[in-house]
């Protein structure tokens, strides 16, 4: 992840390393933010000396033994779950819920760890988390969920769908009440799960990145190009992106690279042959990391319509990118794009309103446009991944969490 000399991952001063199990309903090759939180997590423990397992679905039904992966370019313990895909999503997998049990009395059996850190409350972390608890093993609960990503996927009625949710958020409840400490990406998403669920004292602590492995370029640019990176599903809202595109002054010359896949992509690209702008939107699907940084780089800024971020890892990639960012004013969105300092905020699914502030952005002076960049990469200093394995550590170890 990182070179010796700016490592963010330190060992902890002289206590011995823990062994840390880590449940997780998705995780590596899956491509999104929570797996990637969960991977960034485990790579940069592994990095502190800690002994990390993994447990996660597998890609197929059927159980591997537990065996070494490098993640991160990290290695770890993994333990694949026999998984079945999700049908209305075109890669989600879970493992049968009356089977998790079974599977986390196994693996805890054979690990022994000093902690158990669930990543939902979903499948996976229930099991690990109901077991772990009846052995008086500690569980950390990190929740990445929000209503709208679950009924995104369902294919049942509106009423159907309504039950289910009052079920799975009173499961959380009795799920998150086994634990030590919960915690989720921002002070937004903490306030949004206390009042969903009536839980007391949710931690805050921000996913966090590497900034050292993205290269900020100061200064405007030759082209005027906007970027999005994320799934391409229902929430994520796309279409306002493109809709606010046919808005923009022609003269502007505006491109848009849209990063990443999903089960909107088919809908997505007949809207953009639709409205005209086949030949400046690129559907650049899943990308290596050397490829996303070099879009970011010579991006002029990005832009998320989403209302169902927690947090949004792509943004704060952007901003390690010293990218202005356009952003809809939904969830935690705001807690990283500060109206009319690293760029602006939009009401969620306005198209003119996203067409005016992306129209800021693109005519600002040099002076203003180099503004909004600094800002960026000022305000997501405190993001940085060092910041976030500390917090976890001490929680992990019961010890007060850093400032």
């Amino acid at each position: 992840m990182t070179s010796p000399s700016s490592d963010p991952s330190a060992p902890a001063t002289g206590e011995r390393p823990l062994r840390i199990l880590i449940g997780c309903d998705t995780f590596a090759p899956d491509i999104n933010g929570a797996a990637r939180f969960a991977e960034r997590l485990a790579a940069g423990l592994v990095q502190r000396g800690d002994d990390v397992h993994v447990v996660a679905p597998n890609t197929a039904y059927r159980r591997t033994p537990a065996r070494t992966e490098v993640i991160e370019g990290e290695p770890m313990t993994m333990h694949r779950l026999p998984s079945v895909r999700w049908a209305p999503h075109d890669w989600l997998r879970f493992v049968w819920p009356w089977r998790v049990k079974h599977y986390a009395r196994r693996i805890l059996d054979e690990v022994q760890p000093d902690v158990v850190h669930i990543q939902s409350h979903i499948v996976i972390g229930r099991g690990l988390s109901r077991i772990a608890h009846e052995r008086g093993i500690p569980v950390i609960a990190t929740n990445h969920v929000m209503a709208e990503n679950i009924l995104d996927h369902t294919t049942m009625p509106k009423w159907v769908d309504d039950l289910v949710l009052r079920f799975a958020w009173a499961d959380a409840k009795r799920t998150f009440g086994l634990t030590r400490a919960v915690t989720t990406p921002t002070r937004r998403a903490a306030d949004f799960l206390e009042r969903t669920i009536d839980l007391q004292g949710v931690i805050p602590v921000s996913c966090g990145i590497d900034r050292s492995q993205y290269t900020p370029v100061i200064g405007p640019r030759e082209k005027n190009r906007m970027v999005f990176v994320g799934r391409l599903t229902a929430e994520k809202q796309v279409e306002v992106i493109l809709q606010a595109m046919t808005k923009l002054d022609p003269a502007l010359d505006v491109t848009f690279d849209i990063v990443g896949g999903g089960d909107q992509r088919k809908q997505l690209e007949h809207l953009t042959g639709q409205l005209g702008l086949r030949d400046r939107v690129t559907f650049h699907g899943r990308t290596t990391d050397e490829e996303l940084r070099a879009l970011l780089s010579r991006a002029s800024l990005f832009t998320i319509a989403s209302i169902a971020e927690l947090q949004s890892i792509a943004t704060m990639e952007a901003m390690a990118s010293a990218l202005p960012i356009v952003a809809a004013d939904a969830v935690a969105l705001p807690h990283l794009v500060h109206d009319g300092e690293n760029g602006y905020l939009f009401e969620p699914g306005n198209v003119d309103a996203l067409a005016e502030r992306l129209t800021r952005v693109f005519t600002a002076d040099a002076a203003e446009y180099e503004r909004m960049q600094q800002a960026s990469l000022d305000g997501v200093a405190i993001h940085d991944i060092t910041r976030t394995l500390d917090t976890f550590e001490a929680l992990y170890r019961d010890e007060p969490l850093p400032q």
